[in-house]
């Protein structure tokens, strides 16, 4: 066994040396062992295990299966492939711009990510991706060469499409309208050619469509894709997959028996959105509020995004953003029929939504802004009733019709200011000290604290979990308990004449206020829930 350098000087100047290797510096070894001779055994031990290394550019697999490559550095050798330099990354692949040996051709190599720890599910999500996309043959669709494994590491190869991705493009600047539809109709049409092979996409998105140097569409990425064929079950997954903001509403919410090509026809619309609009239909700050948004919201009108969207072209994007999916086309060829009839000008068979379906998408467009009309409506109507009846008198009226109406003003234009980032979370606040406050001042002209009215402030606290922000749910118990805090006081000490015809023992007043406290914190805890699972999803979509 060689001794070991004893020397302080020896072991610094090995250090040095050492970090010059690294640095790619050339040192003197011979300068070093006429300074160093006992150093001689460890600069040995360095030289031996610097021929087992692998050669420069060559893959090194990485303990997690992914491969490392010299950024900026020469090509390296894949088996019958150079691998050039890494030009995509998803959830369960990488893909590498490479060079075919034996064609000497570019190609595209996607490889499944950590391959020697993926679970066989994802090997066979995989594969399902590399067979689905083998058995399609169509213009805009990315064909498959070979499928492989190169030591242990699977591998596909594609066709290499030069140029970007439809959302690198639309990162730069938007597309015009007539470019827009060009694009979509082709796609539409390579969606058609999914279906008709029994495959649906299930993750279309701005990201899998590629454009080459014309702007020529190419779908790709199929690693969602979910085959209706004997024997494929393995293709589904059976579990909430794809993103949220392209994602169907059937999709969203895990009903796989539901899913189908209309899914795919749903992504198309959203694609056409952020194609005319510059974003997708729903993006929130977070995916599980994205899905909910998807679940329940109706998108905002593409006119009031860009008012230069022709209204027809608007129809057509409604049509495939229809929750149901028997509401949207009842094909992708459909689609791009339509798409074609647009462009040359023809009738288009999408129709307006008559009154009362432009009324329900728009209540389902503004929530907050429809259930306050729909409450403040219905509170309006019986006491309007009321006071043609003589039961209230002509000053009472008066005063209600006044807190209604300016209600009902300041919550449209509060509804407003939500539809600008920079305002949207300062007016959700402002919109419940306008709540409680009119609230109070109904109550303090009409019965106080004896009123049944006061029911609203429960109601206000379980309203306030909708916007999913748990300091907001005790802002909005806090006003309610100060508000409910002056009926108390006015009950007993400024209109004693409440007390004739209503019980006046405290604990009523007690048990309220514990109701209230009880119900924000069950609606605290479970919008503190759904913020957690928001965080958990949103690591895995």
């Amino acid at each position: 066994m060689q001794e070991q350098p004893e020397d302080e000087g020896e072991f610094r100047a090995l250090d040095d040396y050492l970090q010059r290797l690294q640095a790619g510096e050339s040192p003197d070894r011979r300068a070093l062992l006429e300074k160093h001779p006992d150093l001689a055994s460890a600069l040995a031990c360095l030289e031996a295990l610097d021929r087992l290394a692998p050669p420069a550019g060559a893959v090194t697999l990485l303990q997690s299966g992914d491969l490392q490559m010299p950024a900026g550095g020469p090509p390296c050798d894949f088996g019958a492939y150079e691998l050039l330099a890494e030009v995509g990354r998803g959830g369960m692949g990488v893909v590498y711009k490479a060079r075919q040996k034996s064609l000497d051709r570019l190609v595209a190599v996607k490889m499944i990510l950590s391959s020697h720890l993926a679970s066989a599910d994802h090997v066979r999500r995989f594969q399902a991706e590399a067979k689905a996309a083998a058995r399609l043959s169509h213009p805009n669709i990315v064909h498959i060469h070979e499928v492989g494994q190169f030591h242990g590491q699977h591998y596909f190869v594609m066709e290499h499409v030069e140029g970007m991705s439809l959302a690198q493009r639309l990162a730069i600047a938007p597309l015009d309208v007539d470019s827009a539809v060009r694009i979509l109709a082709k796609v539409a049409r390579a969606v058609a050619h999914l279906h008709r092979h029994q495959i649906v996409h299930r993750d279309l998105k701005p990201s899998n469509i590629l454009l080459d140097s014309n702007d020529e569409p190419y779908v790709t990425d199929f690693g969602l894709a979910k085959v209706f064929a004997p024997g494929s079950e393995m293709t589904a997954t059976g579990v909430i997959a794809g993103t949220p903001s392209y994602m169907a509403p059937e999709q969203a919410a895990g009903r796989g028996a539901e899913i189908g090509p209309a899914c795919d026809i749903y992504s198309l619309g959203a694609i056409l959105y952020e194609m005319l609009t510059g974003r997708p239909p729903f993006a929130e700050e977070n995916p599980l509020d994205t899905l909910m948004q998807v679940l329940s919201r109706e998108p905002t009108l593409p006119r009031r995004l860009n008012s230069r969207i022709p209204r027809g072209l608007e129809l057509i994007c409604l049509k495939c953003l229809a929750k149901s999916p028997q509401d949207r086309y009842p094909s992708a060829d459909e689609l791009a029929d339509e798409l074609d009839r647009y462009c040359r000008g023809e009738a288009l068979a999408v129709k307006p939504p008559n009154l009362i379906q432009r009324l329900w998408s728009w209540t389902r467009r503004e929530p907050a802004l429809a259930s306050r009309l729909a409450a403040l409506a219905v509170f309006y109507v019986v006491e309007l009733v009321n006071f043609v009846l003589g039961a209230v008198p002509a000053s009472f009226h008066a005063q209600i019709t006044a807190i209604t109406a300016a209600w009902i003003l300041s919550s449209f234009a509060l509804q407003q200011c939500l539809r600008f980032q920079r305002w949207s979370i300062p007016a959700r606040f402002f919109w419940g000290v306008l709540d409680s406050a009119f609230l109070l001042a109904a109550l303090l002209i009409a019965d106080g604290a004896a009123s049944p009215l006061v029911v609203g402030y429960p109601l206000l606290i379980v309203g306030s979990g909708l916007w999913f922000r748990v300091r907001f749910v005790w802002f909005m118990t806090a006003l309610s308990l100060a508000s409910y805090g002056v009926l108390v006081v006015e009950f007993y000490y400024w209109s004693p004449e409440l007390q004739r015809n209503f019980d006046r023992a405290p604990d009523r007043h007690v048990v309220f206020i514990v109701a209230m406290l009880v119900t924000a914190a069950v609606v605290a805890y479970l919008v503190d829930r759904v913020r957690a699972l928001s965080s958990y999803f949103g690591q895995r979509l």
